[in-house]
């Protein structure tokens, strides 16, 4: 494909080379938390690591677990597969890899922690509410509404 030979403007040129870097990041894939790498999360001591939270989990976080959060945050810590109703855990960068099954209320769903789930709730990634389908429309409604037009 030729390439046309025309002036290009400094905007244009500007968006080219943002074009350019950008494409070269997506290729690396590397997730970031607060411009961290996960490497160097691992290697930070908790009041380093209670900075970059977010506030809600930083408060959680410095009040210390309970007894339920405890224990399980020893069972991710031994094992790679972990079955639980603790849904209030603040996932930390040493459960990235882990698998969880985190009760809904009905059933146990499980996914594996992945890096961007850092400084979240474990209950967010298990929903507890299930998407809405109407049947047709006027079932079950007011007798008004049984009798739809057809346009």
């Amino acid at each position: 494909m030729p390439e046309d030979k025309r002036p290009r403007s400094q905007k244009a040129i500007k968006r080219s080379k943002r074009k350019a870097t950008k494409a070269i990041i997506e290729r690396g894939k590397e997730i970031l938390f607060k411009g961290k790498t996960l490497e160097q999360l691992l290697e930070m001591d908790m009041p380093e690591l209670l900075k970059l939270m977010p506030a809600r989990a930083r408060r959680s976080l410095k009040r210390g677990y309970n007894i339920e959060q405890q224990r399980l945050h020893n069972k991710l810590l031994e094992n790679d597969s972990v079955r639980t109703r603790v849904r209030d855990l603040i996932i930390l960068p040493q459960y990235v890899g882990k698998t969880v099954s985190v009760h809904n209320g009905n059933s146990y769903q499980t996914f594996t922690i992945k890096e961007d789930m850092i400084g979240h709730y474990l209950g967010e990634f298990s929903q507890t509410r299930k998407e809405v389908k109407h049947s047709g429309p006027g079932v079950g409604a007011t007798r008004g509404s049984k009798f739809l037009p057809l346009k």
